[in-house]
């Protein structure tokens, strides 16, 4: 089947029961047995839930992946990752990253052994030349957040195999309908489900999947053993969000390329963030490694940070927040809101300024974006 037709239908059969051609919510903690050691699969919730199930199933599916695994937020699935390293293990992580993950490793694995070094994100020989006895896993996010830089990640998965180490690729600005990691080396992929996957920004989730069955299984016992999953109905909410990932995935970047054009040409606008532009540095790779370039836009304002703050409070359809991925447009001011847990000389040594707007594009008519933003701006 095709990725739209799974994206509806992969893990998803109608309920036995009723016929119900919507997958249940499974709203239950336990389930009744019919004899010691006799279930119909299911023995308690934070194991496993149908609804989760049917999620994971999709999800694996989407992402041509054996294995998938839901969480309650996009941090609970990278501290999954983070539970298979032991104190003295290294992570090469790419320097343009979420500021919530850079607060994990700096804060929460740091003081417990896990040392993060990190290398300019599209710089294959880097991480390469990083990569010691104790490097454990590579860390990629591409596009990164918020700087949309590329990471080659089957260059870079040839540079880590051949130490044994293995490939973590963050697919949230992607999305699978644009990018699928493991096809390209990686090991595991991650997401935030909050964003795109789900698109309707009412649900926290995260999610891992792979191939490697070994991995899998030390994932899911941490996942099991340490309870950070999703609940029955947010499972069943993100699965509902990703039925229209395809449709969705369409509308986001043909409007986020009118709004990178537009802003490309506007005299107070420094400079424009986007991979589908042919002057974005990895223009080329994004045309060999994605299928399209996504719905993100990032851009530097010129005029300093008094013109930023006039600007975010003058927009009336972008609404000034944190998150992407969801089908209204959001603009975020990252060195205030997403990544404000990075210490600001480091922020700023790796390009996130104070006049640094990113922008998710959401699926409104794009007319009134391009209104919306120009009205801001002038």
């Amino acid at each position: 089947m095709e990725f739209a037709t799974r994206a509806i239908h992969a893990g998803q059969e109608p309920d036995p029961s009723t016929g119900a051609t919507i997958f249940p919510i499974y709203q239950t903690s336990t389930y009744t047995q019919s004899g010691l050691g006799e279930n119909k699969g299911f023995e308690y919730s934070r194991s496993g839930n149908p609804t989760r199930a049917a999620l994971e199933s999709c999800l694996a599916s989407l992402e041509s992946a054996r294995f998938g695994l839901a969480f309650a937020s996009g941090l609970a699935a990278e501290s999954c990752i983070l539970s298979t390293l032991r104190p003295g293990d290294q992570i090469v992580a790419g320097d343009d990253l979420y500021g919530g993950t850079y607060r994990l490793f700096e804060r929460v694995a740091r003081p417990l052994g896990i040392e993060t070094v990190y290398v300019p994100a599209r710089d294959v020989a880097a991480y390469a030349a990083a990569i010691t006895e104790r490097t454990k896993y590579i860390w990629a996010e591409t596009p990164t957040n918020p700087l949309l830089t590329l990471v080659d990640i089957a260059a870079v998965a040839t540079a880590a195999h051949a130490h044994g180490v293995k490939v973590v690729v963050d697919n949230t600005f992607a999305s699978p309908y644009f990018q699928r990691p493991l096809e390209l080396g990686a090991d595991i992929v991650f997401h935030s489900t909050t964003k795109y996957i789900n698109g309707h920004s009412d649900v926290i989730g995260g999610a891992l999947m792979t191939n490697d069955e070994p991995l899998y299984e030390a994932l899911k016992f941490y996942q099991n053993a340490a309870g950070g999953v999703p609940g029955a109905f947010d499972s069943w909410l993100v699965l509902r969000g990703v039925k229209t990932l395809a449709v969705r995935m369409r509308q986001h970047q043909e409007n986020a390329i009118a709004l990178a054009l537009f802003l490309s040409e506007h005299p107070k606008v420094r400079k424009v963030y986007y991979p589908g532009l042919p002057s974005h540095p990895d223009y080329e790779l994004a045309r060999r490694q994605m299928h399209g370039f996504g719905g993100m836009v990032s851009f530097d304002m010129k005029g300093g940070l008094s013109a930023v703050k006039k600007v975010v409070k003058r927009l009336h359809i972008f609404a000034l927040a944190e998150s992407l991925g969801g089908i209204e447009s959001l603009c975020c001011h990252p060195a205030t809101m997403t990544h404000a847990s990075i210490p600001a000389a480091v922020r700023e040594a790796r390009g996130v300024t104070d006049t640094l707007l990113r922008l998710s594009v959401g699926i409104e008519d794009v007319r009134d974006l391009i209104a919306d933003i120009t009205q801001a701006l002038e």
